[in-house]
């Protein structure tokens, strides 16, 4: 099956990246809060969205949310902060031919690597990253701050 047509989504077009992005962040339960979110917020600390899109729908079918950055342990690099594929979609190549055009995007703009991060458990996003040749490079830990999280570090 050939994959949709991958194209950028521009501020103003925010809205078509969101039902598939509901489903990777569930937390994003208002269309609105998230056109805002990202064009006001992310936009501007240079967040760019790319989808996928088929014939007969309007929306994106498969969505990622990328930035370059530039940091002392990767160099200047693409991060992927968010990548999915609706689900009633899966199985259709559509998250393959995203990658295919971040890396191209990628290496358009001159980065020396190509990196995401990705949950435990989604093991079929595991195995497209390791067969697209990607390397699981580092553990990443996070923290939600609050009173509580502060006062049981103890001492470090």
């Amino acid at each position: 099956m050939t994959p949709g047509e991958v194209r950028e989504i521009a501020a103003g077009s925010t809205r078509l990246a969101f039902r598939a992005m509901s489903e990777l962040r569930p937390h994003l339960r208002d269309v609105d809060e998230f056109v805002q979110r990202v064009d006001e917020v992310q936009r501007p600390q240079g967040y760019r969205l790319v989808g996928v899109f088929v014939d007969g729908l309007e929306d994106a079918v498969a969505v990622a949310g990328f930035r370059v950055l530039d940091n002392l342990v990767s160099g200047n690099h693409v991060y992927v902060d968010d990548l999915v594929t609706m689900t009633s979609q899966r199985g259709r190549g559509h998250a393959r031919h995203l990658m295919q055009w971040l890396i191209a995007e990628a290496r358009r703009l001159g980065c020396d690597q190509f990196q995401l991060d990705s949950a435990p458990h989604r093991h079929s996003a595991h195995r497209l990253y390791l067969t697209s040749g990607m390397d699981i490079t580092s553990f990443h830990f996070g923290l939600k701050l609050s009173r509580t999280d502060v006062d049981n570090l103890g001492e470090l």
